[in-house]
């Protein structure tokens, strides 16, 4: 079983009620794995019960403010729940971390008050993503693939990534922010069990179309822009009529893949 967490769905927008910036928890056997770390995910996640001790990897997919502005109380919360429970940390007591740029990564951690070295306490071991496979372990591999969000061109290396989760004979694509659609191409390839698509730069239609065309059997909209945000009815009657198996996430909402 895969359980997915949308800890928070909004995109970079002013304060809206009921709606935190981007944040996925993905579960999966007795790990969690966690993409992008809007604000308030940690607190969203803990009081919703889950157990932080068993985070074992956090990926970044850029350092925007509405996918990184929670990261500092996440990497605090984690280090703060082990020690005042007592409940050591999975993974030899330790946990991945995957951005980016390590650079704004360690302005993060100075603001979080985590070491900058191995010590007691839960260790955040820090990896700068790159195109191709990035992480694997016995529950799920991860590929990264850079996107055109940040208008790059590559000279000075990417800052913004896509990524395939493969488990238990799944592929799940969570696009964060990308340009156009079409730069998931090399992740969708002949097909894809579920796409989680931003829509805060992109219109629905679009976003419809591609899918259908590429054989993506479910889509999940998080990330919302005003297109959703200014009617959220309207956009579900739109979504199931233009996709089979498309769903508006909101706050809170749990997937489950079997």
């Amino acid at each position: 079983m895969i359980k997915l967490t949308f800890l928070g769905t909004c995109s970079g927008t002013e304060p809206m009620p009921n709606r935190h910036h981007a944040s996925i928890l993905f579960e999966i056997g007795d790990r969690f794995y966690w993409f992008d770390a809007g604000e308030n995910c940690s607190h969203k996640a803990y009081t919703s019960g889950v157990d932080v001790s068993r985070v074992r990897a956090v990926f970044i997919s850029h350092m925007h403010i509405d996918h990184i502005g929670g990261l500092a109380n996440l990497m605090m919360v984690i280090r703060k729940v082990s020690k005042v429970t007592g409940i050591p940390h999975i993974n030899d007591n330790s946990y991945d971390i995957y951005v980016p740029d390590l650079k704004k990564l360690q302005s993060v951690k100075d603001i979080a008050g985590v070491p900058t070295a191995p010590c007691g306490g839960v260790n955040a071991w820090e990896h700068e993503i790159g195109d191709g496979v990035i992480f694997e372990d016995e529950n799920l591999r991860i590929t990264a693939l850079h996107n055109a969000h940040l208008g790059e061109n590559g000279e000075r290396g990417w800052h913004s990534y896509s990524f395939l989760i493969e488990a238990q004979g799944k592929r799940i694509i969570y696009s964060g922010d990308v340009k156009a659609p079409e730069e998931l191409d090399p992740l969708v390839a002949d097909g894809c069990d579920a796409l989680i698509m931003e829509t805060g730069h992109h219109r629905m239609e679009n976003v419809f179309a591609y899918a259908n065309e590429r054989g993506v059997k479910k889509l999940l909209f998080t990330h919302h822009g005003r297109e959703i945000l200014g009617d959220i009815a309207a956009a579900e009657a739109r979504a199931a009529a233009e996709h089979p198996d498309a769903k508006i996430c909101h706050d809170g909402d749990i997937v489950l893949f079997a």
